[in-house]
């Protein structure tokens, strides 16, 4: 098993904590991880993005070209990062940012694609955590793949948020656990 995902969004959305969150978790469950942030002036605004590998194999390099999971949580992500999802992937999308009204040629971005439209901002908001769409995104993420333990992630979270941030744990599990049980309804 290899699965290469990158996720996608502003810079200030919380997008390299999802990320890192990603690979720590998959560590403490025991797969071997890649997480390869992009850092530069995408942090300031622009679309910042991050890969992560999880294997049960060895992995020889964190590039990745053509992912088969995409999480985007805005619309310049989508427009930038769908071209390389590869063909029968999978993406799941921000759908409070992100309107396929707004896109010329839709149809023809996401042929051969399958694109999910979830509202991230409005689960993080109804588990009020408004801040925490990202942490969504991973509980729908890990819903549709069931690759991590409850248990596990909130094992993986409690260590990245530290001591300092103990009071944002239980907010972004009630924003974690929306996004799995949205993405659990849908399938």
């Amino acid at each position: 098993m290899r699965l290469e995902v990158i996720f996608s969004g502003f810079g200030g959305q919380g997008i390299l904590f999802a990320g890192n969150l990603l690979a720590l978790a998959g560590m403490y469950q025991g797969y071997n991880v890649s997480f390869l942030p992009v850092y530069g002036p995408e942090m300031r605004g622009g679309t910042c993005n991050c890969t992560v590998i999880l294997s049960d194999k060895e992995i020889a390099s964190p590039l990745v070209l053509e992912p088969g999971y995409l999480i985007i949580l805005n619309l310049p992500s989508f427009i930038k990062f769908l071209p390389r999802l590869r063909r029968g992937g999978v993406a799941l999308v921000n759908a409070d940012l992100v309107r396929k009204e707004e896109l010329e040629d839709f149809e023809n971005m996401v042929s051969g694609k399958k694109v999910m439209f979830l509202p991230f901002n409005t689960l993080a908001e109804e588990a009020q955590a408004p801040l925490a769409a990202n942490i969504c995104a991973l509980g729908a993420f890990n819903a549709l793949l069931k690759l991590i333990s409850e248990e596990v992630f909130e094992e993986a979270l409690r260590e990245m948020l530290g001591p300092r941030k103990a009071h944002l744990l239980k907010p972004n599990l009630a924003a974690y656990q929306k996004g799995f049980l949205y993405m659990q309804g849908l399938l």
